[in-house]
């Protein structure tokens, strides 16, 4: 495996002139960026056929871009992806694929979350430019040092949170940032779903298959194709069992994802974190069943409390997932809206989704005209990195962002499984909680710790 020591590292930005200027871009004398994908079924095809889909013939500002590498665990996976890529190589093992760095420009990371960081990782420490799926990362150590990593590599990053490019997102982070309702000091961010441990009665309304209470003690026999050693990878080894793939059975175990906290945490509180200008929240408490120790809850709650920014006050920010939902819509005071962000200021109040959103009251508001735009418009989330990669101007949801976001979304996840109120030291990357140590920082299995 082909790995840099830090200062192999260090050595490295500094002859590659990284140190200087904004976001590299690549050699204007090659016609094209060679993207290799880490994890090319399920969602890496998904992401695939969204690089693939943005034609630098419509628009100057794109390269060309090559495929070149294909890898996933799963032949299966490689082998659709193969389908819109048949002349790039195939790999198994990503660690692999590093080998040889000079035979690629870029990387997409569409693995399951528990190895988001080990193969993100690899591509910053070799100088390469990446799109990461979100949550960026399975821990908060993690997120911290991919997006110092990022800062030092100087190449363009972007983590997968696709509605972040949509025009209505960008509307509402305007409208609030204008001051339309005034300072924010509180926001509610709910979201149906309910995927992780229910209760049997739960289970059933849901048609949700995981009401299981403990690990499976039956063994399965493992699909062919299917490398089972390189799928678990940095965490805990066990038996195969369908009950963890494919996706999305993984990502509501502990030990491979974190649950809707950290997934749909990452799209929906996203906006309130943009709007806001939020990075790290100082106390973080939740509610919800008992923890599990393997399982994700199906329902939840996570209140944030974050300091004065600037000019800013202080603001509360709560989540919720599943059957929970903020008092102010239980009392219908608001549209029922199934999924949605509140932002409560001194002047009305914003709701939104992902699609629309509404002032309130609206007799209020009455006749409003949105601000003029401030931030710019993108053809799409894929089509902003690989102009940031051919052009160095910085992503919108580059790693100094998303690391700082998904940082907070983990920290609600962490609060839940300790069972109290966290006060959280953002420079030390500490909670007041002995017990949170290995939930911020996880240890890894033999062979996966030295990336």
């Amino acid at each position: 495996m082909h790995t840099l020591n830090r200062r192999q590292f260090h050595a490295t930005v500094l002859a590659t002139g990284l140190v200087a200027g904004s976001t590299r871009s690549f050699a204007k004398e090659q016609q094209k960026l060679r993207i290799a994908m880490i994890g090319s079924g399920g969602r890496g095809l998904a992401n695939l056929n969204g690089i693939l889909g943005n034609n630098p013939a419509t628009n100057p500002d794109l390269p060309e871009v090559e495929i070149v590498a294909l890898c996933d665990v799963n032949e299966v996976g490689v082998k659709q992806a193969a389908t819109k890529a048949p002349q790039a190589k195939h790999f198994t093992d990503f660690r692999k694929l590093f080998e040889k760095p000079d035979t690629f420009d870029a990387v997409v990371v569409s693995t399951c979350e528990h190895t988001h960081y080990h193969a993100t990782m690899l591509a910053l420490k070799n100088g390469k430019h990446v799109y990461c799926e979100k949550p960026l990362s399975h821990s908060i150590w993690e997120a911290r040092q991919l997006r110092e990593a990022a800062a030092k590599a100087k190449v363009a990053t972007q983590m997968g949170i696709q509605i972040h490019a949509g025009n209505n997102y960008r509307t509402v982070v305007e409208i609030i940032q204008a001051g339309v309702i005034g300072p924010v000091t509180e926001v509610h961010v709910w979201v149906s779903r309910a995927w992780g441990l229910q209760s049997p009665a739960e289970a059933k309304a849901n048609g949700d298959i995981l009401d299981v209470q403990d690990l499976p003690k039956e063994t399965a026999e493992v699909p062919k194709g299917l490398d089972w050693d390189l799928w678990i990878g940095p965490a805990p080894m066990r038996p195969f069992h369908p009950i963890y793939v494919p996706g999305p059975k993984w990502y509501r175990w502990w030990d491979f994802g974190s649950g809707t906290m950290s997934d749909l945490g990452s799209h929906w509180n996203d906006l309130p974190f943009w709007a806001l200008k939020l990075q790290a929240p100082i106390a973080i408490s939740a509610n919800g069943p008992d923890p599990h120790p393997a399982l994700a809850p199906a329902s939840m709650s996570a209140t944030y409390e974050y300091p004065a920014r600037e000019e800013a006050p202080p603001v509360k920010m709560t989540w919720y997932q599943g059957a929970l939902k903020p008092k102010i819509w239980q009392e219908k005071e608001i549209p029922q809206w199934g999924n949605g962000v509140l932002f409560i200021g001194k002047k009305g109040m914003l709701l939104a989704d992902y699609g629309k959103y509404v002032l309130l009251p609206e007799g209020q508001f009455k006749g409003f005209q949105a601000p003029k735009p401030t931030l710019d418009r993108v053809p799409n989330h894929y089509a902003e990195w690989l102009m940031a990669c051919k052009t160095g101007k910085p992503c919108s949801a580059s790693f100094e962002y998303s690391g700082w976001l998904t940082e907070a979304n983990h920290l609600g996840n962490v609060a839940f499984r300790v069972g109290r109120k966290i006060k959280w030291d953002a420079e030390k990357l500490q909670a007041d909680a002995k017990e949170a140590a290995p939930l911020i920082k996880r240890i890894y299995r033999k062979g996966w710790d030295e990336i």
